[in-house]
């Protein structure tokens, strides 16, 4: 789950760079400028629930719960 987190946070910064540092046509990936934005801004929220979700499962394997 750590890995597909950092991944999925790369994709979202990749974009987001992609999307600030994109032409002047206002076109980003065949998208809107605005919605390759918001597509960023989601993955990063994804990524940082993910990561969430690994913290919290490493604690309850360390106290021995069932996962």
């Amino acid at each position: 789950m750590h890995v597909v987190g950092v991944v999925v946070f790369f994709a979202g910064v990749v974009a987001f760079a992609s999307a600030i540092l994109g032409g002047a046509d206002n076109f980003v990936f065949g998208v809107a400028k605005i919605d390759a934005l918001l597509c960023a801004g989601i993955l990063i929220l994804i990524s940082i629930s993910l990561q969430i979700a690994t913290i919290h499962h490493m604690m309850l394997e360390k106290r021995g719960e069932v996962v």
